[in-house]
């Protein structure tokens, strides 16, 4: 009787909490009792890079063609994490990403604070390395300014080093250079604007560590260290470097692998510390197909100088990915419970910081409406050459959140000419959408599939499961379960749901993840096209 008692009171006791985190997002990696679950970012924030100043972390993550691009997020214990800004609204060259560069764009980046200055150090694999700098990492940040002009060049990290001294290390990109597998060291700037002198190729990991890349370089107790991701993006390992001069030679050891865990890949991250200095931690990410490269956090500490990130319970000095821990020792008090904004009700002057649009976003697309409480999207015509969405650059998207969730949004499309379509999207290699297209002065609402976008593949439609008057309020919903199979269905009262034709598997897209959202388009460039007014977008 007496055990009864105390688990209904510890039931009791957490039950807030539990409350809290369900209203909160459909995964929460904070459990309320002091220990964490991973990932603690369930989303497609790849190649993630970490800094702390003071008490605060603040991370980036590649964004590739999306913009605003370079989204910063932070926290003060590593597990809950917000978003804060992002570097650019417009990615340069502006003129190249005004339609979609798939794949292209910002690659894995390297965030660092010196003297009073945040610094992003990231590379466009088609145009060089490039540096931005913010003393508020929330922004603004400065114009992207090109250290290197370089094809191939990708991954760059900068040391500071106690003599004044600064280094850059970074990794080439086959598809673009020509070869892969080995990284250098240049000399740079104190200020961190200019690479001095030639390249030094430091290691070379074609024997030992394939497609050896992402480097970020640190130093402790006299030796230079590299940490980097070898073996590729869905099976590698994280390898360390160290040496005792900044040009090498370099050992080379495996850390933290899969072994007998079950997070593939787990590599491809940054080392931060606790304020205090007593606690270290790693950050990587674990590619999950459709949900993208998700954030995991593992505890992590020396032997040899040598890192031990994970679980090594056999003593190796190779690590496991842990699947819950302790969390981080971190003073004051606790963080509250927090996760990246999904929802977004518009009642702001401002897109909420979670969207991105699929290349550089034009002033036309969509209003804010602030105050009036919803979303303006305007029908936008589609490319001359339009095959399919893979194509259409006013996609406004976001991360998806959850290995399950459902999206429901509310809205009114007020088309005025025919072929005018709004939807409810699920983007990737492969894409679905709930859509609502005029045709006939009324509004067909049917699911749209796309097989193989990136080739350009047709669209097919189901048959339209209803007709819709015009400035009808309607419900548009998809529900994702494991594995990213995805449901759309609709309703006109927001209570009761129809499904929408056949169950969809969601595809990632070109190294990024799936993505959910919304768009407008129309056939031509007809004067005064239709509106959609979107009340409000929300995930649970």
């Amino acid at each position: 009787m007496g055990a009864r008692w105390f688990l209904l009171l510890l039931a009791l006791a957490l039950l807030p909490g539990a409350l809290r985190a369900q209203k909160l997002g459909p995964w929460v990696p904070d459990l309320g009792n002091g220990t964490y679950k991973n990932p603690v970012l369930y989303a497609d924030y790849s190649d993630p890079d970490v800094v702390r100043v003071g008490s605060d972390y603040y991370l980036t993550s590649s964004s590739f063609n999306s913009a605003p691009g370079l989204q910063i997020l932070h926290s003060r214990d590593l597990v809950n994490w917000t978003i804060i800004g992002a570097v650019f609204g417009q990615q340069l060259p502006a003129a190249r990403y005004a339609l979609p560069q798939h794949g292209n764009g910002v690659w894995a980046p390297a965030i660092r604070y010196h003297r009073g200055q945040f610094y992003i150090y990231y590379p466009d694999p088609d145009l060089g390395l490039f540096v931005t700098r913010a003393t508020n990492p929330a922004g603004p940040w400065s114009t992207p300014m090109c250290l290197k002009e370089a094809k191939g060049w990708i991954d760059p990290c900068p040391l500071w080093d106690e003599d004044g001294r600064a280094y850059l290390v970074h990794a080439f990109a086959g598809s673009r250079a020509g070869f892969k597998s080995v990284l250098a060291v240049s000399r740079m700037s104190p200020d961190g604007l200019q690479l001095l002198g030639d390249e030094v190729l430091v290691f070379d990991g074609h024997a030992r560590h394939p497609t050896i890349e992402g480097p970020k370089f640190y130093k402790r107790h006299g030796y230079y260290y590299i940490f980097a991701p070898g073996g590729g993006v869905s099976t590698g390992w994280q390898t360390v470097l160290r040496a005792k001069n900044v040009f090498g030679p370099y050992e080379d050891k495996i850390v933290l692998a899969q072994g007998k865990s079950s997070v593939n890949g787990p590599h491809q991250g940054t080392w931060v510390d606790t304020p205090d200095g007593r606690q270290d931690w790693f950050l990587h990410f674990q590619d999950q197909g459709a949900y993208g490269r998700v954030v995991h956090l593992q505890p992590m500490t020396w032997k040899n100088d040598w890192p031990v990130i994970g679980s090594d319970a056999d003593g190796d000095g190779v690590g496991e990915p842990v699947l819950t821990y302790c969390k981080p020792a971190v003073p004051g008090r606790p963080q509250p419970l927090a996760i990246p904004t999904t929802s977004d009700e518009f009642t702001a002057s401002a897109l909420g910081l979670q969207w991105q649009w699929h290349a550089n976003p034009q002033p036309e697309w969509a209003f804010p409406t602030g105050p009036l409480g919803f979303l303006r999207l305007n029908a936008v015509p589609l490319p001359a050459d339009y095959h399919n969405l893979w194509q259409v650059p006013n996609l406004l998207l976001q991360k998806l959140p959850a290995a399950e969730f459902t999206v429901t949004t509310k809205l009114t499309f007020t088309s005025r000419f025919e072929g005018e379509r709004l939807g409810l999207l699920i983007m990737g290699l492969d894409y679905a959408a709930l859509t609502l297209t005029y045709q006939g002065e009324k509004l067909q609402l049917a699911q749209a599939v796309c097989k193989n976008a990136d080739q350009l593949g047709p669209e097919t439609a189901s048959a339209p499961a209803a007709d819709l008057p015009l400035g009808q309020p309607v419900y548009l919903r998809v529900a994702v379960q494991a594995g990213a199979k995805c449901q759309f269905s609709y309703s006109l009262d927001g209570r009761s749901f129809r499904p929408v034709g056949t169950e969809f598997a969601a595809r990632e897209g070109k190294w990024i993840g799936s993505k959910v959202g919304l768009f407008c388009t129309r056939p031509g460039k007809t004067n005064d096209g239709g509106t959609a007014d979107i009340d409000w977008f929300r995930v649970e």
